[in-house]
């Protein structure tokens, strides 16, 4: 009998260990042959010939520091900036006139040397416009930010729009983060601000997160880690409609080599001018800075990889449009070899 109830049990946990390795092998198809799938799908995507005439429009744009409005820099510097800059695509440069208060207002003190930079670009860059670069940390994903469902706090940042294009500026450029897809107040602070910038017929643009590499990755991701990364494809798409330039962070992917990387910009780039209006100009951000974190791996995310990876998307996508260009972030972390890369890959 003894044996008998041994052969039973021997047999239920023969019966247990084989739905056992199943499930063990369920779960590792469902964990490791998406990510292996969509990695090779952004290998392949960074294949392929360039395009010789997806190079520059002469759109481009450049992120600079706040030295450049707070007394730091002085004519020397600004001599040495329109020389690097010859030449190049850049019309744009966003200059950190910020940050933001979180009830969106914007102190005075911030940017004392306004008018000093607007008037030594306009002598020394003839074609190149100022903008200021505004933005603050958003309360979406903490207790502390600014709040963009309270009207006074949207009320307070089109004060502030006001306020640095009386000081001079050419435009306001708006980085707001983390921005969750589909806020609505975004879009009606947009709205709000298109109906100013259009009446000082200066330009509108904005910083944005990148697009879901997979229909819903924000949600899924926001379900797991409370932060959502992605926008909706949809929602880029009303951003871009509002706005005169919207400017991809096509940087901090997590991509761990380059031929992902560079796939992954050219997926970027493909979806982004699947949905921005001919009206607005598209630009892809470019990398000119070094880190070593788990969002950002220098030697995956490269200047080289990123140009050719929009040249890519450019070409297959749209390659008759004007209204797009590179946007180099970061002026103070710019290494030669960022410029090297940007001018040999791009004009």
């Amino acid at each position: 009998m003894r044996r008998l109830r041994e052969a039973r049990m021997d047999g239920r946990w023969g019966r247990a260990w084989r739905r056992g390795r199943w499930w063990v092998l369920g779960l590792v198809l469902l964990l490791v042959v998406p990510p292996l799938f969509g990695a090779l799908a952004l290998r392949v995507s960074y294949t392929g010939d360039l395009r010789d005439d997806a190079r520059t429009r002469g759109r481009d744009a450049f992120w600079i520091g706040h030295a450049w409005v707070d007394g730091r820099k002085k004519d020397a510097d600004l001599a040495e900036l329109a020389a690097r800059l010859k030449g190049t695509g850049i019309r744009d440069l966003y200059v950190h006139a910020g940050p933001l208060s979180h009830d969106g207002t914007l102190p005075a003190a911030k940017h004392p040397r306004a008018k000093w930079l607007v008037d030594g670009v306009r002598r020394t860059m003839p074609g190149v416009r100022v903008q200021a670069w505004l933005g603050d940390v958003l309360a979406t994903e903490g207790p502390v930010g600014l709040r963009l469902e309270d009207t006074g706090s949207r009320r307070a940042v089109v004060g502030s729009a006001r306020q640095v294009l009386d000081a001079g500026f050419e435009g306001v450029h708006f980085d707001l983060e983390p921005l969750h897809s589909d806020d609505r107040n975004y879009l009606s602070l947009l709205d709000d601000l298109g109906e100013l910038t259009r009446a000082r017929k200066v330009p509108l643009s904005v910083a944005a997160h990148q697009i879901d590499p997979l229909p819903g990755a924000h949600t899924a991701l926001g379900a797991v880690s409370g932060s959502e990364k992605w926008w909706s494809q949809e929602f880029f798409g009303e951003v871009a409609r509002r706005v005169d330039q919207i400017a991809v962070m096509s940087y901090d992917t997590w991509m761990p080599l380059e031929s992902l990387y560079g796939g992954y910009v050219a997926q970027q780039t493909s979806l982004a001018l699947d949905v921005t209006p001919e009206t607005t100009d598209l630009l892809m951000g470019l990398p000119f800075f070094h880190e070593e974190d788990l969002g950002h791996h220098e030697g995956a995310e490269t200047v080289e990889a990123a140009v050719k990876g929009a040249r890519l998307g450019l070409g297959r996508t749209d390659p008759d449009r004007k209204g797009f260009g590179l946007a180099l972030y970061v002026d103070f972390a710019a290494e030669e070899g960022d410029w090297a890369a940007y001018r040999a890959g791009w004009l």
